[in-house]
């Protein structure tokens, strides 16, 4: 079993700053892609930025140029930096990942329990 462990989240003010930050745990064999999603009230959950276990990222139109996805494969961490924060940014974030795990053939899909983002003056 692999889990996932958001954090970083909080409350401030547009224009502010946030750092996300998941560590993935467990019987972890290697991860491919690593992702950020989102989740406003009334909203489908939507995707804000991948990361493939090399170097490749995308983003959503909405937050290029202000949010900035990393990972550290030795920590198997992946990192959101959130700059130039919006209130419609507010949302519970999510980060999923897919993995290779002991005991299973293929990759499975992992959620972690999402961190509350509210940018609000």
């Amino acid at each position: 079993q692999v889990q996932l462990v958001e954090s970083g989240g909080g409350l401030v003010q547009p224009g502010g700053s946030l750092r996300l930050s998941c560590a993935a745990s467990g019987s972890i064999d290697s991860i491919n892609n690593m992702y950020w999603y989102r989740q406003a009230p009334g909203n489908q959950r939507e995707l804000v930025a991948g990361i493939a276990r090399g170097t490749s990222t995308h983003y959503a139109d909405s937050v290029k140029g202000r949010f900035t996805i990393s990972r550290d494969n030795a920590k198997n961490t992946v990192y959101l930096q959130m700059n130039s924060l919006k209130p419609e940014d507010t949302a519970v974030y999510y980060c999923n990942a897919h993995a290779v795990t002991a005991g299973r053939t293929g990759l499975t899909i992992y959620w972690g329990q999402g961190t509350q983002v509210t940018v609000s003056s």
